[in-house]
């Protein structure tokens, strides 16, 4: 099991107006080191200007002392200086990356923010080239342990390696501003399949994902928290891929996914609404999420497009990275080793959502394993276990997170409805029977919709 790093996501490890905020008081230590070395100093000259008075004090351990403290004194401005260096940097880096985003449909902006990047570099020529160090060293890592070892059969090599080129390369792992679904998913019925009221809210991350539906072909878990003012808030649990078929009858399928990657509704987006709506959330209402896989797809899109208000969304292996707004916190669970979220490129160089947003990532089966072949780093128990791990890191971010759960937990209520969703799959009698007689296509759903409630 390897360690595991957390960052804001992408190349921009730490905020730089956080590091010039270090190096400010640093420079205050390197004023105070002076001062210090200019008043050992003086007092070594007082004593031995003063005639006897170096016989009970040891001026040679006195000047010795500002000596160390002169090379302290230098040493925390050098260190000033490279972090302001480095502050300029990350900074450089993120207005670059962000200019080329917003380059086709912002592209005012996008001039603005590169005359600022030019700036930058105008001051310290080194710049430039430390970005280019930066981001290569980035997607170095990124896919760190993705390809598998020679033992395993040859075909893992090209899959896994197409993974991280469509992710790199075809523009479709980062969900741009302004990018939304198109199309119509295929028709889907959703109906609970059980009820019940936790007596309180996930208390960590490794909580949270253990949240998700345990019923018997439940695909979301929908909880309504009802606060002391009569005010709610829902988070859904969401899961990843069910299915490797292709337009069947679970939404939550191979169909989906392609659909989803290439911005196309889905069945699964679709079902996720109405689950949704059934457990009472409606427009401008605070809707979280928690979701594993092709989930992380429906949520990316839930957040930057639907009519809920998607303030904090938890993701585990998601194909694709949205790209949120300065008050949307998103914290993300990657495995370099794990082929799906290299789908997503890795992420981007920019990262992305507010200042407390952060990414959770390690190798999460360094070596070579029977574990390769069954993808064994994509599984939930995997990002359960990983998300752990970041919970007793006492990384500051993670512990930030502390507060949404506590929030969470000042609910009186909490309602928990779990969903069962499927394709509505027309039958080939009903088509027949509709084209004869000139009904839409649609009518055939129409009639089993109405056979269902009949039913109910």
């Amino acid at each position: 099991m390897s360690g595991i790093d957390i960052d804001h996501g992408g190349v921009i490890s730490v905020d730089p107006d956080v590091l010039r905020s270090v190096a400010r008081r640093m420079d205050a230590v390197a004023s105070c080191f002076d001062d210090a070395q200019d008043a050992i100093a003086r007092a070594y000259r007082v004593i031995v200007d003063a005639s006897g008075f170096s016989a009970y004090v040891d001026t040679v351990s006195l000047w010795s002392s500002g000596v160390r403290v002169s090379r302290l004194q230098s040493e925390c401005q050098e260190t000033t200086a490279s972090t302001r260096l480095m502050a300029d940097v990350y900074e450089y880096v993120e207005l670059r990356a962000e200019a080329e985003m917003l380059a086709r449909t912002d592209p005012a902006t996008a001039h603005r923010l590169t005359l600022q990047a030019d700036r930058l570099a105008a001051r310290d020529d080194r710049i430039p080239d430390m970005a280019r160090q930066l981001e290569a060293q980035w997607e170095i890592d990124r896919f760190e342990g993705l390809f598998p070892a020679p033992f395993l059969p040859a075909v893992y090599g090209p899959v896994f390696a197409a993974a991280a080129a469509a992710g790199a390369f075809s523009g479709f792992g980062k969900v741009t501003p302004g990018e939304t679904l198109t199309g119509k998913s295929d028709p889907v019925t959703v109906a609970p399949v059980k009820t019940s009221t936790p007596a309180s809210a996930p208390g960590g991350l490794a909580a949270a994902l253990k949240r998700m539906p345990t019923s018997d072909g439940a695909q979301i878990a929908v909880e309504k928290y009802t606060y002391p003012d009569g005010s709610t808030r829902f988070v859904a649990f969401i899961k990843g891929t069910q299915s490797v078929g292709f337009g069947g009858a679970e939404p939550w399928d191979m169909k989906s996914n392609v659909e989803l990657y290439q911005g196309q509704r889905s069945a699964s987006y679709q079902a996720t609404i109405e689950a949704l709506k059934a457990a009472g959330a409606g427009p401008g209402d605070l809707v979280d999420v928690v979701a594993h896989s092709q989930a992380g797809m429906v949520t990316a899109h839930l957040s930057m497009e639907s009519e809920f208000d998607v303030q904090v969304q938890v993701t585990a292996g998601s194909p694709v990275e949205p790209t949120l707004d300065d008050d949307q916190t998103i914290v993300q669970l990657r495995h370099t080793d794990d082929p799906v979220p290299a789908l997503s490129g890795g992420g981007s160089a920019e990262g992305t959502g507010s200042p407390d947003s952060f990414t959770v990532s390690r190798q999460a089966d360094p070596g070579a394993s029977i574990g390769d072949i069954v993808l064994g780093q994509h599984l939930l128990d995997s990002y359960t276990e990983t998300a752990g791990m970041a919970d007793a890191s006492g990384d500051p971010r993670v512990e930030n997170l502390d507060r949404y759960w506590e929030e969470l937990d000042r609910a009186v209520t909490i309602e928990r409805t779990e969903f069962h969703a499927e394709r509505v799959l027309e039958q080939p009698g009903d088509a027949a029977a509709d084209a004869a007689t000139g009904a839409p296509p649609d009518a055939a759903i129409s009639r089993e919709r109405a056979s269902a409630a009949g039913a109910g």
